[in-house]
């Protein structure tokens, strides 16, 4: 790992844990025994990297998964297991943070970068449409009812999948949140599902 990657890996523990405001350029050459002038050789000042951070770690990609050959059962299967690795990334190694932590670590990237909100709109509307794709092709193959409000249940689907960061921080357990988004989504699933 270089020493940037480093720095954004330390940095978002901090900020996670002690809030934008909470952590200082010395806070941080501290934490991470590197000097000021290291930290400014890499970044040119924290707003920039929180904004890194942020982009490191609420990156949330597109699941590849191929919409047009899967089942919506399967569909659901395989963004399960994706959910799951990004979860287990994003925050196996955070032991420490609390479910306060990370709420207000929300509420800094919306006070601390606005553009957050707008970057992120592109990737919920195709999100959605791939969802949408997926359940009328459902509803095509007789998988699921045809008396389905399409774009409000993809809309719930990708809502609910999107909540599931809510989960582990209520029980402070990445692997309860994991089990629940399963049962969620199978749930959601059968309640859709023909008789």
């Amino acid at each position: 790992m270089n020493t940037k990657d480093f720095i954004i890996d330390e940095s978002f523990k901090l900020f996670l844990t002690h809030s934008y405001e909470g952590v200082s350029i010395n806070h941080l050459s501290n934490a991470i025994c590197m000097t000021k002038g290291t930290l400014y050789h890499h970044f040119k000042s924290k707003e920039e990297l929180f904004k890194l951070v942020v982009d490191k770690y609420l990156y949330i990609p597109t699941f590849n998964i191929d919409a047009k050959t899967n089942s919506l059962y399967k569909f659901i299967q395989q963004g399960n297991i994706q959910a799951e690795k990004k979860l287990l990334f994003y925050f196996k190694d955070n032991k420490v943070f609390t479910p306060l932590d990370y709420f207000s670590f929300l509420a800094d990237i919306f006070r601390h970068y606005p553009d957050f909100a707008k970057k992120k709109k592109k990737f919920v509307n195709v999100e959605i449409e791939k969802i949408t794709f997926i359940l009328h092709k459902a509803i095509k193959i007789r998988e699921i009812r045809e008396d389905i409000n399409v774009p409000l249940i993809a809309t719930s689907f990708f809502s609910m999948n999107m909540g599931l960061l809510s989960n582990p921080f209520s029980e402070n357990s990445i692997e309860e949140s994991i089990l629940i988004l399963r049962e969620q989504n199978f749930e959601f699933y059968k309640l859709l599902k023909r008789s």
